[in-house]
């Protein structure tokens, strides 16, 4: 199985691109996100995930190795192809789609090509004990969050913050929205959930 490749964008089209290597051209099939993010003439590493077919061997390509996990999970979860993966991952970035499972937001991810709601769902139950909320900002912070999230949480009290979340998705937000908002307050352990609570409805107005 081909890891990763290192070449030269030759050519960008609507959902793939084509990487020269030593005058071979890859085809490889890429997230709208990360296809947004790259120019032809540039020298790129791109993460690979092949999928091979009787009829067909397709490359599937990420900007980062975190990115190519978050796929791998996806396509784990029954009734999530390739396509409908890459689908996903055009509609959420890997970071999202962190929070989307974490705070329970069907609606976000049915927001993909080809996902209904159920489908959402089902992608949540078996995606969630599979993420974190600690690995979701880790991420975060290192994809350069670091302006939108405070990283001085430790101390936190995590049921305080499940009760502003909560809260706050009484009052109408979406649990990504609500996720979002409360980890940017960086509560520390003297703040109680109403006091959250005020902080983060700061980041949403």
């Amino acid at each position: 199985m081909i890891g990763y490749i290192k070449g030269t964008i030759e050519e960008i089209e609507a959902d793939c691109l084509y990487l020269d290597r030593d005058g071979v051209g890859f085809r490889i099939l890429m997230p709208a996100s990360c296809l947004d993010r790259v120019c032809t003439g540039e020298k790129r590493k791109i993460f690979t995930y092949m999928n091979v077919k009787e009829d067909a061997i397709t490359l599937f390509g990420f900007l980062t190795r975190d990115d190519l996990q978050v796929f791998k999970l996806l396509l784990g979860v029954n009734g999530v192809g390739p396509k409908a993966a890459l689908g996903i991952l055009s509609t959420l970035s890997a970071d999202t789609l962190r929070f989307a499972v974490l705070s329970d937001d069907a609606a976000a991810i049915s927001k993909a090509p080809g996902i209904g709601k159920k489908t959402a769902q089902k992608l949540i139950l078996e995606l969630k004990d599979k993420f974190s909320l600690e690995e979701a900002f880790e991420k975060k912070l290192g994809a350069g969050g670091a302006e939108e999230l405070h990283s001085d949480d430790a101390g936190a009290d995590k049921e305080a913050e499940a009760d502003a979340v909560q809260a706050l998705v009484a009052l109408g937000y979406s649990g990504t929205e609500a996720l979002q908002a409360v980890k940017r307050v960086g509560a520390d352990a003297s703040m109680d959930s109403e006091m959250i609570l005020k902080q983060a409805l700061k980041y949403i107005f």
